[in-house]
C-alpha cells in the first residue's frame, strides 16, 4: 500500500487539517475544491480508512484521521528536509537564482527582479520561468525553483513572503471611451469575461465581488490571453477586469476602478522557502523589491 500513496494527495491532506477546510486548502494550492477532494478521497481509499468529517459546521478530523494525520506531516517534513538537503548540497556554490512568475507579472517587475539579482553581493544570473499558480508552487516544494513572484490572492503557509509591487485594476467595458471612472458597487450587473483560474486574475475577481458581497457575472466562455480579453470586450461579449500593466497600449480605452473613490489595486508578492540555502540572497533580493515600491 506504501509504495502507491500519492504525495500530492498527502500535501492535500496535510492542507486540509491546517486550514481546516476544503475550499481554503484548495486557495492554497491553486487548485479547484473537486481536484483537492478527489486526491484526498484516493488517500483515504489507499489508507482505508476516512481522515476527515465534512458537514455543515466545517471539517473535523476522525479518529482515524487524528493518528495518522501527524504522521503525514512528519513523512512530508522530512521528503521536504531531503530535498532541501540535496538542494543545499548541490547548489552550494550556485551561481544563479531559478525565479519563476505568474503571466500576471509585469515586464517592468521582471525587469526589476533582474537588475535586483544583479546588485546583489555575490550578484548571480537569474534563470526565469513563466508557469502558472500550481506550477510555480510545485517547484518550489520541490526547489526546482528559488523563488516566486504571484499576485498576493492566496494563502501559502510555511514559507516566507514579501510584498513586493502593487498597481491599480483597470475595466474595459462601452463606457471606457471616455475613461471616467468606475466604482465597484457600480459593475455588479456588468458581465464579465474571464481568463483560466491559473495565473491568479480570476481569482482575485471573484474574492473581489465576494467581498463586496456582489454576485459576479460571467461570460460563458474563458479567454485565453489578455489580448483576447480586450478583442472579446470590444465585440460586445462583456467587459473586462486588468491590472493596468496588461493593457495591450497605454492608449487602450480603459476605466479606473475604484471601490468608494479609492483606486482597487492588486498586490504581488514574493515567495521562498524558509530554508533555503540562498536564503540570504533571496531576502536581500525581495527587500530590495519591495523597497523599490515605496
Amino acid at each position: 500500500m506504501l509504495d502507491r500513496l500519492n504525495l500530492e494527495g498527502l500535501r492535500y491532506a496535510q492542507a486540509v487539517a491546517e486550514t481546516k477546510s476544503f475550499s481554503a486548502a484548495a486557495r492554497a494550492y491553486g487548485v479547484t475544491q473537486p481536484a483537492l477532494s478527489n486526491g484526498i478521497a484516493k488517500l483515504e481509499e489507499r489508507l482505508g480508512e476516512k481522515l476527515f468529517d465534512r458537514s455543515p459546521r466545517g471539517v473535523a478530523q476522525t479518529s482515524f484521521g487524528a493518528r495518522i494525520l501527524p504522521l503525514i506531516d512528519s513523512a512530508l517534513s522530512g521528503i521536504d528536509a531531503i530535498a532541501a538537503e540535496a538542494h543545499r548540497l548541490a547548489g552550494a556554490d550556485q551561481q544563479e537564482i531559478r525565479m519563476g512568475v505568474s503571466p500576471l507579472i509585469s515586464r517592468a517587475l521582471v525587469a526589476r527582479a533582474f537588475n535586483g539579482v544583479c546588485e546583489l553581493p555575490n550578484p548571480k544570473d537569474l534563470v526565469l520561468r513563466e508557469a502558472n499558480m500550481e506550477e510555480l508552487r510545485e517547484g518550489l516544494l520541490a526547489s526546482d525553483l528559488d523563488i516566486i513572484l504571484i499576485p498576493a490572492v492566496a494563502p501559502l503557509p510555511r514559507f516566507e513572503h514579501r510584498i513586493i509591487d502593487v498597481e491599480p485594476l483597470v475595466v474595459l467595458d462601452p463606457g471606457s471611451s471616455d475613461g471616467a471612472p468606475l466604482e465597484l458597487c457600480d459593475a455588479g450587473g456588468d458581465q464579465f469575461i474571464l481568463v483560466p483560474d491559473t495565473c491568479g486574475l480570476t481569482r482575485f475577481t471573484a474574492d473581489l465581488f465576494k467581498s463586496h458581497e456582489m454576485p459576479l457575472r460571467s461570460y460563458p466562455g474563458e479567454a485565453a490571453s489578455y489580448r483576447v480579453l480586450e478583442e472579446w470586450v470590444n465585440l460586445g461579449l462583456g467587459s473586462a477586469i486588468l491590472p493596468q500593466s496588461k493593457l495591450t497600449s497605454p492608449d487602450t480605452p480603459h476605466r479606473p476602478l475604484m471601490d468608494e473613490g479609492r483606486e482597487v489595486e492588486i498586490f504581488y508578492e514574493a515567495v521562498w522557502k524558509a530554508d533555503s540555502p540562498m536564503g540570504a540572497d533571496l531576502l536581500v533580493l525581495a527587500d530590495g523589491l519591495a523597497a523599490s515600491t515605496k
